[in-house]
């Protein structure tokens, strides 16, 4: 059976995937740890062994019902979900989150570089 097995501190869950023999407890000695489940990240970080994962279903082990909805979820061929960071991010998103009214670094570079010189042509002319 391919189940998960439960660690972590009290009120801090983190599971592993294993198989298992099926009368074992749950935390009972595994075969193989054939991947992780995070629930307390934002989203559920799944790392699963598809290759394993699909060797001990070839042999006759058996999903239970939440592995069963992780491995849906997570197919062999799809990438991993990473998480959403500034960086990670499009440019055209990150430069649509900026509000209008603050100016980009840059423009304000250009504003302090043609300032000085204004202040000089104005002294110039009062001379």
């Amino acid at each position: 059976m391919i189940r998960l097995a439960r660690f972590g501190a009290r009120k801090q869950p983190y599971y592993r995937i294993v198989a298992i023999e099926k009368d074992r407890a749950r935390n009972g000695r595994s075969i193989e740890v054939v991947g992780t489940y995070n629930p307390r990240t934002n989203p559920a970080t799944v790392d699963l062994k598809h290759d394993r994962i699909a060797y001990w279903r070839s042999v006759g082990a058996q999903f239970s019902t939440i592995v069963e909805k992780l491995v849906a979820k997570n197919p062999a061929g799809a990438a991993p979900a990473a998480p959403l960071t500034p960086s990670s991010l499009p440019a055209s998103t990150v430069k649509a989150s900026v509000p209008a009214s603050v100016p980009a670094p840059a423009a304000k570079v250009e504003a302090e570089v043609e300032a000085p010189a204004a202040v000089e042509s104005e002294a110039a002319v009062q001379a």
